[in-house]
């Protein structure tokens, strides 16, 4: 199903999304991680939009949504809520099932526990809980905070295969639209990741938004968590909690993935459909 590019202006930004599946009555907003664009929902969006439809946020600072002109305040998980709030509220979406991958998981735990607690049905979180690994974390920051540059696009898909290596299987195609979707030129010329790099003031101005134990402990909806098998971000030990308290989440562990599996290959899509429908 094709797919429409859209934008809105939510708590005075511009906010760019894909809608996939327009006319559905049920409705998926799939929220992308840190330092990525919602172009990376592109082929579970594709596949869900049979059945639901799809919205893809790129969140403020990424894609072709607007840079915070206040980064230090707006670059956290409440501001990433409100915009949320904002564009379901516009889009006439009253309730909603939320899939995120990393960041985007954590915007979803945010809210099914407070800002939209009784308008998001179901909570798929891909890779991500109510805390973080610190060395992951630490990973994330070294990349993301200084974005690398190259003269040619076919240097940054090359990048990025390396540094996304962990997202387990992708075809040459799939990274090649990983990488075009996700790429700016700066003022020199350079190619270089499609992110405000100040987005990581999130970590030093709002250091504790990742450990969500509270809000987790208050979400009261049916909850799947896939973990990659080698994630360094979602830690054995925290998955295994997160089954046992707040939602009791169902977990499943991808195999030949670590942070965090991509959503591009039949069995993903098939766990995320199958939950998605009830089942």
């Amino acid at each position: 199903m094709n797919a429409a590019s859209r934008y809105l202006v939510c708590e005075d930004r511009e906010i760019h999304y894909m809608e996939w599946g327009a006319g559905h009555a049920e409705t998926v907003i799939a929220w992308h991680g840190l330092a990525r664009t919602g172009r990376d929902m592109d082929e579970i969006a594709a596949h869900l939009s049979s059945r639901f439809r799809v919205i893809c946020p790129d969140t403020i600072g990424r894609g072709l949504s607007q840079w915070s002109p206040q980064p230090e305040k707006e670059y956290c998980l409440a501001f990433y809520g409100r915009l949320a709030g904002s564009l379901m509220d516009q889009l006439g979406i009253a309730e909603a099932h939320w899939l995120g991958t990393s960041m985007g998981g954590a915007i979803g735990i945010h809210l099914a526990a407070g800002p939209l607690k009784g308008r998001i049905r179901r909570l798929v979180l891909n890779d991500i809980g109510p805390k973080l690994g610190e060395a992951a974390v630490e990973r994330i920051r070294t990349y993301a905070g200084s974005p690398a540059q190259f003269d040619r696009v076919g240097e940054l898909e090359q990048y990025f295969r390396a540094i996304y290596k962990p997202y387990g299987w992708l075809s040459d195609e799939q990274w090649r639209q990983l990488t075009e979707t996700s790429v700016r030129r700066t003022a020199e010329g350079k190619v270089t990741p499609h992110y405000d790099p100040a987005m990581v003031l999130q970590f030093t101005h709002h250091p504790r938004d990742y450990d969500q134990w509270d809000a987790w402990d208050a979400i009261d909806i049916p909850t799947l968590c896939l973990r990659g098998e080698s994630s360094d971000l979602l830690l054995p030990e925290v998955a295994d909690e997160m089954r046992s308290r707040g939602p009791k989440a169902v977990v499943v562990t991808i195999p030949g993935c670590g942070h965090a599996p991509a959503l591009n290959v039949p069995d993903q899509f098939a766990l995320v459909g199958r939950f998605l429908n009830g089942r």
